[in-house]
């Protein structure tokens, strides 16, 4: 790890430790009723320009799994860190058939042979091809006899990129 790096890092955790240590600030009080910006504007309410990103969720799957989630993060620690280092879970995205499958398996398939049925997902090699990438990068796993999930964890921020690459 470069010197750079290091004293970057350094400087991240001290202002977590500030943070951690700091009086709770008030709680603003919640915004009007109806109102169709309502989390930007609570979100506002909490956090001081230069601002933050908030993706949130909770959704109930065609299993009977609850998705509730929740992450965060000041815009400033977003503009300074390495991209990169998210490109990998990113690409795996990155590909019709991935996406078709991942909405599949959300949808209540989770068997190779439910994903086979598919239209335009391919050969059965081929599918296997897709789910490894999905899976190794956190988007999918396995869950035993031939079956696969998209983790809990993964199905807010799943849907907040498919809605955010909406236009």
């Amino acid at each position: 790890m470069s010197a750079d790096r290091l004293a970057a890092l350094e400087a991240r955790v001290a202002a977590l430790e500030a943070r951690l240590h700091a009086p709770a600030p008030a709680v603003p009080p919640a915004p009007p009723a109806g109102s169709p910006l309502w989390a930007l504007e609570g979100l506002q309410a909490r956090v001081e320009d230069p601002g933050a990103v908030m993706l949130v969720g909770h959704v109930e799957l065609p299993d009977g799994r609850r998705a509730q989630w929740q992450l965060g993060a000041p815009t400033e620690d977003l503009l300074g860190t390495d991209w990169t280092e998210e490109a990998d879970v990113l690409v795996a995205l990155g590909h019709p058939v991935r996406l078709r499958l991942l909405r599949r398996v959300l949808t209540g398939a989770a068997t190779v042979a439910e994903l086979l049925d598919t239209e335009g997902v391919g050969t059965s090699g081929q599918v296997y091809h897709h789910l490894r990438q999905l899976t190794a990068a956190g988007w999918l796993r396995a869950v035993g006899g031939g079956r696969y999930e998209v983790p809990v964890a993964r199905v807010v921020p799943l849907l907040a990129v498919v809605l955010g690459g909406r236009r």
